[in-house]
């Protein structure tokens, strides 16, 4: 949920499901986590949680391969930014992301796009 870097000990049950977080001694937070690293954990065994990229074809969303979404969103990006200027362009990053996924992120934005349009959700 963040870019803290907590270490974190999760547990299973008999199924493989995970039941329990309890933080670590040897990560920043001295085995203390928040309410998030404590209790936010389930959403990873969500049966709606997605896995693998979908695309809409034919009005209809259907799985297709991390390449082909990654190539389809770099033609997009790079047509907006021919159509209409890099500025047209903007990145929003995520506190669910580490430090330095974050950093390239920005990165990305700034030498790739051409643009300082970069933000970030958790920015007060």
């Amino acid at each position: 949920y963040c870019g803290v870097g907590c270490k974190i000990d999760f547990y299973k049950n008999k199924e493989g499901l995970l039941v329990k977080t309890i933080g670590n001694d040897d990560g920043p937070n001295k085995g203390h986590l928040c309410v998030k690293g404590r209790f936010g954990f389930d959403f990873v065994q969500n049966p709606k949680r997605l896995t693998q990229p979908l695309m809409k074809k034919d009005g209809e969303f259907q799985e297709v391969s991390w390449n082909e979404a990654l190539d389809f969103v770099a033609d997009k990006l790079k047509s907006i930014r021919e159509k209409h200027g890099p500025d047209a362009i903007a990145g929003l990053s995520s506190a669910k992301c580490t430090n330095e996924e974050n950093y390239l992120m920005q990165k990305f934005i700034r030498s790739v796009i051409g643009t300082n349009n970069i933000d970030h959700c958790a920015r007060l």
